[in-house]
């Protein structure tokens, strides 16, 4: 029998001139770096499309989408309006919605979600037209000599940099409950982890949480020809509202469609993430931790209906016995049942917090200054630590909830790359 143990560590990963600038041999030590950008990702392939238009010299490393291309499920769609589920150029020249029209692809700004597939193809050709030199390579230490960083790579690359930007994405961040800490990974995941989900025809799964990623997966897996059974604590699923391309006008005024759905909150943290940045510590973390909540996309709920449902109920113990997985569920009245299953995706979402990004020194870790678990960030994302920015995910306690979504980088790239290339102009 294998009882729940320690918290799993997390297993995977997420120029110099840009014209084109040859590759440093492995293990080369490459000096005066001005910016060097960590992930490449829509965060990390929108910034340095910017960089780039402004002759900011830079060098960006990471695996072109490696976190959506490797760890989210076939079949998913995207939960974002369709025109901001895209990355930016300087000019909006090469949108999603260009992409689409070129290959004749089915797309619409509102009311038809983008597949996932279609976001990689089309962020893939992004990463061509505009960053076509990405070091495929992992960050392993980060340090801080004088005014500025020395950065070492997996593959034994070694460069200094006075401005470091950090966009790693979601991978780090991955939430476990603690009733599910430790198991083998042949028995419980995170559902950041699963692409292909044809490896669960015919098991049963048991898939935990009440969001987007907990439907998603459940359908899909159903879809697939498993039989997942979701578990929430909540006694009902919450789905968001329809979009439609045509409006009553007084709709229209009530709730201003955003990038992030529909409504006057919606649309003030979509449209001035600085002035968010503005607001009292607590209001800002309170917003984020409760901003829309846990619900699917409007058009999974029919999907969705054919997937079991174990709703008001929370886990209080699990275990393996004989090759399968045994939770102990409690209901809200507190009577008990055991639900036996083949394997266990969390999809509980994540966690932001900055100890979880391994590759950056004690000494770096001692000096940043915090809201909640996160840097505290400048109105241009530079963290405490002069030199040091943080964008993505992990920048939403300062610029606000708009950050956990793609639609975030149009902001992100346009105020960095100003203010970078700025900076880097006067050093020189």
């Amino acid at each position: 029998m294998i009882r729940a143990g320690i918290e799993p560590k997390i297993v995977g990963s997420d120029t110099f001139d840009h014209t084109h600038a040859p590759q440093p041999a492995p293990g080369r030590l490459e000096e005066n770096v001005p910016v060097t950008i960590i992930g490449a990702g829509p965060y990390g392939l929108s910034l340095a499309a910017h960089l780039r238009e402004t002759g900011t010299k830079f060098r960006i490393f990471g695996t072109p989408m490696k976190s959506w291309l490797t760890n989210m499920p076939r079949g998913m769609c995207l939960k974002s309006t369709g025109y901001s589920s895209t990355l930016y150029d300087p000019q909006r020249a090469f949108t999603i919605g260009h992409y689409c029209a070129e290959r004749k692809i089915p797309y619409a700004d509102v009311g038809l979600p983008v597949n996932v597939e279609t976001f990689c193809q089309y962020a893939m050709a992004f990463k061509e037209r505009f960053v076509p030199d990405v070091h495929e390579a992992y960050l392993t230490d980060l340090t801080v000599a004088g005014n500025e960083f020395r950065l070492r790579f997996g593959d034994g690359t070694h460069i200094k940099s006075r401005h470091v930007i950090i966009g790693v994405g979601l991978e780090k961040f991955r939430r476990m409950p603690i009733e599910l800490a430790g198991f083998p990974s042949a028995f419980v995941s995170h559902s950041g982890e699963h692409t292909d989900l044809s490896r669960f025809r015919d098991a049963v799964v048991a898939v935990v949480g009440a969001g987007s990623s907990a439907i998603d997966m459940s359908t899909l897996i159903h879809e697939a020809g498993g039989h997942p059974v979701l578990i929430a604590r909540k006694q009902q699923i919450e789905f968001g509202l329809e979009e439609r391309q045509q409006r009553p006008l007084w709709d229209r005024i009530s709730r201003p469609m955003t990038g992030i759905g529909p409504g006057w909150t919606n649309y003030v943290c979509a449209h001035y993430p600085g002035v968010f940045r503005q607001l009292p510590d607590g209001v800002r973390q309170r917003t984020v931790n409760t901003f829309l909540g846990p619900s699917g996309g409007w058009f999974m709920k029919e999907r969705s209906k054919a997937v079991s449902r174990l709703l008001g109920h929370r886990m209080e113990a699990a275990d393996v016995h004989q090759g399968r997985v045994h939770l102990t569920l409690v209901s809200d009245s507190g009577d008990k049942k055991i639900l036996v299953a083949d394997h266990v995706i969390a999809a509980t979402g994540y966690k932001m917090d900055v100890e979880r990004l391994d590759f950056l020194s004690s000494d770096i870790l001692r000096r940043l200054q915090l809201v909640g678990s996160t840097p505290r960030l400048s109105s241009n994302f530079e963290s405490s630590i002069p030199g040091l920015f943080f964008i993505g995910p992990v920048s939403a306690m300062s610029f606000g909830p708009i950050m956990r979504f793609a639609a975030g980088g149009g902001f992100t790239a346009a105020r960095l790359s100003q203010f970078l290339a700025k900076r880097t102009a006067s050093h020189e």
